[in-house]
């Protein structure tokens, strides 16, 4: 029987990506968890403070009676100047103190985009990796995630005055292992949706286009306004649904695309419930990203399991994204993974490029323009292959049993894949 640990989960952001990574994983997890957690506001002021809240609250836990195996936290807590507070403690210095930590990395402060105006704060940097270095383990949710860490880390690095941690700098590989995120099974029929892209098709309906992300800066959706700006000039005919939360502060851009698109808008904002959203990405045909930023890819990753076909710029995760959507299924590793693909019906040969875009206004514009007169082939084929790799039951499961191979006990994993 897989062994159960008590998990104590520190969560100093907890919202967005990283409650939905959370909540997804605790519910399928076969491990007891115990979660403390932040609200999602203040993140500058959460990096700061959160290692001495949570002091305080093991303390007390501690006190009455808790213990656990593993310690999980996010990139959002200094972890470096947590130990160094829990083992400065009398209440927790014996117990929790030896307690292994796994720190897992939404982003990093490294390569996060600075808000226009704003000036960045080397601490935050340095705090990432100071908690790689005070970790057990640091786990990233793509590799492109790690890499764009260390490139920045290396740049920092160039610019410090003396006595550089050379040696630590390159020892960040031995402790860093990439885990990617979880993806729910949409609670959607999606070859009914993929049938009614093949209806749309065949009735020659405008092309259905989604854009989903948080309405903010680095979601780059001036690219988004241009590229349609471009298609309406070239009069091609498309249908559009912006989907995201938005914010007080949020780009003009959306505003000025609602103003000038009235007419093809499908769906806009933020939808209320997990359902309705599942309902608009598969109700369209092609997922668009325009991100200067991501870490990984959520939205685009649920858009390729509703169906959608993707179109990327060939950028941050995008890449690897697209590569694991097309490796063989895990039923069956045989499989050429250009057996399994949208153009499969039409012999074309399968490469990660082309859902990809150079990354410009223009090039998002001209291959949705092929797009609308060559349509891909109403297909589910992608969405199996990478559900097959990401789904979450399976990732859980694995998930968990790493977490467990961190306390040292090889013997209780899960061979229940």
């Amino acid at each position: 029987m897989s062994r159960r640990l008590r998990v104590l989960a520190l969560q100093p952001y907890f919202g967005g990506s990283h409650k939905h990574f959370h909540e997804s994983w605790v519910s399928h997890s076969r491990h007891d968890w115990t979660t403390l957690s932040l609200p999602s506001r203040h993140w500058k002021w959460r990096m700061r403070h959160a290692s001495i809240f949570f002091n305080e609250s093991i303390r007390e836990r501690v006190i009455a009676g808790e213990s656990w195996d593993l310690i999980f936290c996010t990139d959002m807590l200094n972890v470096a100047e947590f130990k160094g507070l829990i083992a400065s403690n009398a209440a927790t210095a014996n117990s929790v103190s030896k307690t292994p930590i796994v720190v897992y990395f939404h982003e990093n402060q490294f390569a996060y985009p600075i808000r226009p105006g704003h000036q960045p704060d080397q601490h935050f940097p340095f705090t990432n990796f100071m908690s790689i270095l005070a970790a057990d383990e640091a786990w990233f949710n793509s590799q492109f995630n790690f890499d764009s860490m260390q490139e920045g880390l290396k740049r920092h690095a160039a610019r410090w005055p003396d006595f550089k941690p050379t040696h630590a700098i390159e020892s960040l590989p031995t402790k860093v292992k990439v885990q990617h995120l979880g993806i729910e099974q949409p609670p959607i029929d999606i070859e009914e949706y993929a049938r009614q892209r093949s209806e749309r098709n065949l009735s020659n309906q405008p092309l259905r286009i989604v854009w989903a992300a948080r309405w903010e800066h680095d979601k780059n959706p001036e690219d988004l306004l241009e590229a349609l700006r471009i298609l309406k000039s070239q009069e091609v005919p498309f249908q559009l649904s912006v989907l995201g939360q938005s914010f007080a502060n949020s780009p003009s851009a959306f505003e000025e695309i609602k103003k000038a698109f009235q007419v093809q808008i499908l769906r806009w904002g933020f939808q209320e419930t997990r359902q309705q959203y599942w309902e608009a990405l598969a109700e369209c045909d092609v997922y668009v990203s325009t991100a200067n930023h991501e870490f990984f890819g959520l939205a685009a990753a649920e858009a390729i399991a509703a169906g959608l076909y993707p179109l990327f710029p060939n950028r941050l995760a995008y890449p690897e994204l697209i590569k694991v959507a097309l490796k063989p299924t895990i039923v069956d590793a045989s499989i050429n993974p250009a057996d399994h693909d949208n153009d499969t019906a039409r012999g074309a040969a399968v490469t990660p490029s082309q859902y990809l875009y150079e990354g410009s206004a223009a090039s998002l514009a001209s291959a949705l323009n092929v797009l609308s007169s060559n349509r891909p082939t109403a297909s589910t084929s992608l969405s199996t292959q990478l559900m097959s790799h990401l789904n979450l039951p399976r990732r859980s499961t694995e998930l968990d049993d790493e977490l467990v191979r961190v306390t040292g006990d090889t013997k209780s994993l899960s061979r229940n894949l």
